[in-house]
């Protein structure tokens, strides 16, 4: 627990000293906490992508603009739209680990203060390989839903109705040994080790319980296959926060459970952390790496 909390800190530093933008909360029509179950869910109705609407690899920010949540045609998204609609949606309040996420999103755009969701798609700095749900970059689309990739996570835990931190665990321990097979120039650091641990954390929250970390699958199977809120199917914003404290307590029992076959161990050709900076040109990563001449 200690070496997540360390990593989520370290992590945090390094995007805080790349990106000074404060943090505003932002007015607009969207309402907090107990207001949830007062939400125009006309206005807030799932809507999928259009022509010319962009989406992103991450199926919770996908879904925040399937319900107008963020801008629907997934432009001119800003920090302060996301952690507003994160907070109404998911019960997630402003965070350093949300924070940290959607500053490195920044870096994905030259844009000064925003971004859109397909520039999320950019490899190496939010997007990672071994998802559950989409494609390694190196092996083809890294961006929309691959239902083959998701087979891992959906034929889990087969003899249950819900998702918990172990058997999500071994999906991330499968999804890794995958990528390991399959995708010779897989990127597989600390960084891609942490995020993938997060990522896990976060779904099991949002369409689960956040202290516990068990989801139903039919609402884990709804987010990502329409990215969809599960409204009708009985899904409800989490009555427990989620933030740092039960992100890592979850993390923590991902991190044990993933590692029945033997510990985690960096696996790529590029062992160090590592996080792209622009989005065009050749990849400035940070830190430098040491030149073999």
């Amino acid at each position: 627990m200690n070496i997540l909390r360390s990593l989520l800190l370290v992590d945090l530093a390094l995007v805080l000293s790349s990106c000074s933008m404060q943090i505003m909360l932002n007015t607009h029509t969207l309402h907090h906490g107990d207001e949830f179950d007062n939400i125009d869910w006309n206005y807030h109705r799932w809507i999928a992508p259009g022509e010319g609407d962009l989406r992103s690899p991450c199926p919770g920010m996908n879904t925040l603009a399937n319900h107008g949540f963020i801008s629907r045609d997934g432009r001119n998204i800003t920090i302060p739209m996301v952690l507003k609609a994160a907070d109404v949606v998911y019960n997630n309040p402003v965070d350093p680990v949300l924070n940290l996420a959607l500053k490195l999103a920044l870096l994905t755009t030259d844009a000064p203060d925003s971004f859109t969701l397909d520039d999320l798609k950019l490899h190496g700095t939010v997007e990672h390989d071994a998802s559950i749900s989409r494609l390694d970059y190196a092996l083809g689309d890294n961006l929309h839903f691959n239902s083959t990739v998701f087979s891992t996570l959906s034929e889990s835990n087969p003899d249950s109705d819900v998702y918990n931190t172990t058997s999500v665990g071994q999906v991330l321990e499968e999804r890794l040994a995958l990528a390991k097979k399959e995708n010779a120039e897989l990127v597989n650091t600390i960084k891609e080790r942490q995020s993938q641990l997060l990522e896990a954390s976060l779904f099991l929250s949002a369409m689960g319980d956040p202290r516990t970390g068990v989801a139903p699958k039919r609402f884990v199977q709804i987010f990502f296959r329409e990215e969809r809120l599960p409204l009708a199917e009985g899904w409800k914003r989490p009555a427990s926060p989620i933030n740092s404290e039960s992100l890592i307590n979850i993390m923590t029992q991902l991190n044990e459970a993933s590692q029945t076959k033997g510990p985690w161990l960096p696996s790529s050709l590029t062992t160090c952390p590592w996080v792209r900076l622009q989005p065009e040109g050749a990849a400035i990563v940070w830190p430098p790496q040491l030149s073999n001449t």
